[in-house]
């Protein structure tokens, strides 16, 4: 087979590999602390030991993974420290896109935020917090989206996938909902109203007040 032809098949391969194995981590398929044994990896994932060490490195690069010579790979851990100090620096970030965001939306994208806005009050008012924390990403999804800035967007989705563990653990806060429920709406209505400094100071304030919750969790032990 040509080199050229050879090329595509592989990137497509590695990408996948890499994907797979991002989205079982993030899913907690594969705990913190967890070693990734090569060898088990290529089994499942049906690709070349060169692939997955390749896959491993990506991951590694992201915050995910940590590799180290002669102990091989495992799921990094992040300690409540660290989350408070990547969560911060997503209060920045985020802040910037919710205001460009203002800047950007049309009717529609608006119409979009809206009707997020109503769902999440629903989910709230109904007691069903696994709806309202998926309507959450999908409303800071939109959000990013309507942004459009590729570059603090990359920066937030590794941010993100390195907080999973913590955000699963600040979903079960009592309370959590209703308190981030009318921060959600003050985002939407100044994303919908085109009020850019308004839209950043409420993005930054809804994530400093997940810094403080995140500070109030009591853990049994290191994260």
């Amino acid at each position: 087979m040509p080199d050229q032809e050879r090329r595509p098949r592989a990137a497509g391969t590695a990408a996948r590999v890499r994907d797979a194995l991002r989205d079982a981590v993030l899913t907690g398929e594969y705990l913190p602390g967890e070693r990734l044994v090569e060898a088990q990896l290529c089994e499942r994932l049906e690709a070349s030991r060169f692939t997955v060490r390749a896959a491993l490195q990506d991951l590694a690069g992201e915050g995910l993974v940590e590799v180290q010579r002669n102990r091989g790979a495992q799921v990094r851990k992040v300690s409540m420290a660290e989350a408070v100090e990547i969560t911060e620096v997503r209060m920045v970030v985020e802040g910037l896109i919710a205001g460009r965001a203002a800047e950007l939306v049309t009717g529609e994208q608006a119409i979009e935020l809206d009707e997020i806005g109503v769902l999440m009050r629903r989910a709230v008012e109904a007691g069903e917090h696994r709806r309202y924390s998926d309507l959450n990403q999908r409303l800071h999804g939109l959000v990013r989206r309507i942004g459009a800035h590729s570059t603090a967007d990359r920066i937030v989705e590794t941010l993100r996938g390195q907080l999973v563990r913590h955000q699963y653990m600040l979903s079960l806060v009592p309370g959590r909902p209703q308190t981030s429920l009318p921060q959600h709406e003050r985002i939407i209505a100044a994303i919908r109203d085109r009020d850019p400094k308004a839209a950043e100071t409420a993005m930054r304030d809804h994530i400093a007040s997940v810094i403080e919750a995140l500070k109030a969790i009591d853990y049994m032990g290191p994260a």
